[in-house]
């Protein structure tokens, strides 16, 4: 009986962990400037309304400009990037070419380095081509990602059976044609998952935007949100829309989870048994 309770305790707190601060966040948005510094932490509010509005009304409506830019860099990046990992993972798993090992080997080599790394090389070869501080410096470099690559790959070599290209092939499918009508359609639900982790990572990037960008006007949310905490120094009313911005901000990605969840269910391995 205790080896069966340990790991589910060990489940507990770590799921506590976790949605501590959420909640926090979702109870601390619901306080007025009053209430945030004199209630207790997890006591609600009165003011969630009053803090929305004012949100919204923040620099004649910024926020959606933010969070329009939010979606424009997650919702492009993850597609663009999804698109060219399926290809490529696709390509490592099914084609026999000289250097193939290589490339792969090199792109797990990539997984290992961390972003912040390659950040300020990033900026400054976008500042030598013209391209800093503008959309562009932000979502190009958020294409090719080698986890994901890696991850259509594993999926591509599970879900695909060598026969099905085979059969295709003798009856006079071209290349093009076995990818888009039977390669692309096999691999949809490690796309979908590719997509979702790829989407949750760009919209919660922070340190390139705030790199490459220096026009509030292109921020994503992020960024946007961190202008404000810095400005709060000075005027703490804006902690309270922070609070809510910060909250308005999660609500996205629960309800792209939710919306999506179903794709979640079908593991990456679950190719094996098709």
């Amino acid at each position: 009986m205790t080896r069966r309770l340990a790991p589910t305790g060990l489940l507990l707190l770590g799921a506590i962990y976790c949605l501590f601060p959420v909640s926090w966040v979702l109870v601390a948005a619901t306080k007025s400037p009053a209430e945030l510094f004199t209630t207790s932490t997890l006591t609600p509010g009165t003011g969630l309304l009053s803090n929305i509005e004012e949100l919204f009304a923040y620099r004649d409506g910024v926020f959606w400009l933010w969070l329009a830019n939010t979606l424009l860099y997650a919702g492009g990046g993850a597609l663009l990037s999804t698109a060219v990992s399926a290809v490529s993972g696709f390509a490592l798993a099914k084609y026999r070419f000289p250097g193939r090992d290589a490339i792969f080997n090199l792109l797990i080599g990539g997984i290992l380095v961390p972003a912040v790394v390659l950040a300020i090389p990033q900026y400054l070869l976008f500042s030598q081509i013209g391209m800093a501080d503008t959309y562009w410096a932000v979502l190009l470099p958020q294409i090719l990602h080698p986890y994901s690559i890696y991850l259509a790959r594993i999926y591509a070599t599970a879900a695909i059976p060598d026969s099905l290209l085979e059969a295709g092939r003798l009856d006079g499918a071209g290349e093009w044609r076995l990818m888009t009508r039977v390669a692309i359609p096999l691999m949809v639900p490690g796309m979908v998952t590719i997509f979702l982790f790829q989407f949750v990572a760009i919209w919660n990037n922070f340190l390139l935007p705030f790199i490459m960008l220096g026009d509030d006007g292109k921020f994503p949310l992020t960024v946007g949100l961190y202008t404000m905490l810095a400005a709060g120094a000075n005027q703490p009313t804006l902690y309270n829309l922070i609070l809510t911005g910060a909250l308005l901000s999660i609500i996205p990605l629960i309800a792209l989870f939710l919306t999506m969840q179903r794709y979640w269910r079908t593991d990456l391995s679950s190719g094996a048994v098709k």
